[in-house]
């Protein structure tokens, strides 16, 4: 029995298979674990309604808004994202604070026994623990967003009030298929039948996709960007978002805690899972979701979202680690004022980055570091991998070093980047 959550923690780290450190070798290509482990906790997903969650980029980011709304609409709301940035606690919340270390240790001696008897994965145990601990704080809604993919994942075992898919594009090709179409089959795999499913955006090269698979289960979809149009602008220096039902305006001016560009997708699949959701006879007004929205951050703890870290000089990181993700970054950072970008970068070796590489700032100086994770690439090989595309700079290991390094070469009016993977992000002291 272990007496503390360190000890707990420990021997999940330790003994079960991590994605988020060692890659594709800690997935299983079906869903029997998961389905045993929520067999010997009484299937707790089946005792409170959900909202799943599933896309490339935007799934974190609108299961957190989704949440704060639904919080500040007064439902008791659990939420489960991952991976975590600082603390393992942070997956798993309930109304904005996390499970408490002691259940964790408490869930850990409890399952303990069929962990050693099916062996599996640290994602599979977290969604059980998850399941669990809403079951028994009795949520009202729990908000549940995918790890990877969606047809495989350990959380498709929810049959929620309705499915939200954020956005498709490139990343873990190697597990999901090498296209939009096969990746996009995979994240259609949480559409449940006549479970209405909210597409934030129209994707002309997938939106078959989604459309077939939709029909085939007789589940009624939903474009969001055919229905709302959400648009940011920047006053001192802040950005702000003006949203559209149609030609009704549903708020102008609204700065968000979240100041991303690319939140103005996310915004409208979020308004649009809002609007079923009052269809189907929840209780939550305009001053619900602007409540929600502006205190994002405060109500749900979310971090590493083009998150400010310091002024003079501008200090920014963002989690972005995909094509897509990555030009949505670059096209906020060359809306910045500065004079010269510093950039301290770090990227998984698991992954082809050339294309990241192509898209990132040729004028900037580069900081190559990389994250304490057996998946993160080596500075050493980074640096040469960049150079190809003219990107120069040094190698700085330790990522804390590295910021350490641009803030001492960066000016007052210069802006320092940090990214290129969430572990990245994760390691900044102090985030």
């Amino acid at each position: 029995m272990f007496s503390a959550y360190e000890e707990a923690l420990r021997y999940l780290y330790d003994n079960l298979p991590m994605f988020q450190r060692i890659g594709p070798a800690a997935l299983k290509n079906d869903l029997s674990n998961t389905i045993a482990l929520c067999d010997a906790l009484g299937n707790p997903q089946r005792t409170f309604k959900s909202i799943h969650v599933a896309g490339t980029n935007g799934k974190g980011s609108s299961s957190h808004m989704i949440a704060s709304i639904l919080q500040s609409s007064g439902y008791k709301t659990g939420l489960y994202t991952s991976p975590h940035l600082k603390e393992f606690t942070e997956r798993i919340r309930v109304n904005g604070e996390e499970i408490s270390k002691s259940f964790v240790t408490d869930f850990v001696n409890r399952i303990r026994p069929m962990i050693e008897k099916i062996g599996p994965s640290f994602f599979e145990i977290t969604v059980a623990m998850a399941f669990d601990y809403f079951a028994s704080i009795e949520v009202d809604v729990a908000v549940i967003e995918v790890g990877l993919g969606g047809r495989l994942d350990s959380t498709n075992v929810v049959v929620p009030e309705l499915s939200l898919i954020t956005n498709i594009s490139w990343d873990h090709k190697e597990i999901l298929g090498d296209t939009l179409e096969k990746i996009a089959s995979e994240k259609a795999g949480i559409i449940k039948k006549k479970v209405p499913v909210v597409v934030s955006e129209r994707q002309p090269e997938v939106e078959h996709v989604f459309i077939k698979y939709a029909s085939a289960l007789h589940a009624p979809i939903y474009f969001a960007s055919d229905n709302y149009h959400v648009a940011q602008g920047i006053i001192d220096g802040r950005v702000v978002y003006n949203a559209l039902r149609g030609n009704q305006s549903i708020f102008v001016g609204l700065e968000l805690s979240l100041q991303g560009f690319y939140q103005t997708k996310n915004i409208a699949g979020v308004l649009q899972v809002i609007d079923l959701l009052r269809k189907l006879k929840w209780q939550i007004s305009d001053e619900h979701v602007r409540r929600g929205l502006i205190q994002v951050i405060s109500q749900t703890g979310l971090k590493g979202r083009w998150q400010l870290l310091g002024t003079n000089p501008l200090m920014v990181c963002d989690t972005a680690h995909n094509p897509d993700g990555i030009k949505e970054v670059v096209r906020q950072i060359r809306a910045q004022s500065f004079e010269s970008l510093h950039m301290v970068i770090g990227v998984v070796k698991d992954k082809d980055i050339s294309i990241v590489l192509q898209l990132l700032p040729q004028e900037a100086y580069y900081y190559f570091c990389q994250s304490n994770i057996p998946r993160a690439l080596d500075a050493g090989l980074l640096v040469e991998q960049a150079g190809a595309f003219g990107l120069t700079g040094e190698v700085v290991r330790d990522v804390n070093e590295a910021i350490r390094h641009a803030k001492r070469a960066a000016s007052k009016n210069d802006m320092i980047f940090i990214g290129g993977s969430t572990f990245v992000v994760a390691e900044i002291d102090n985030l």
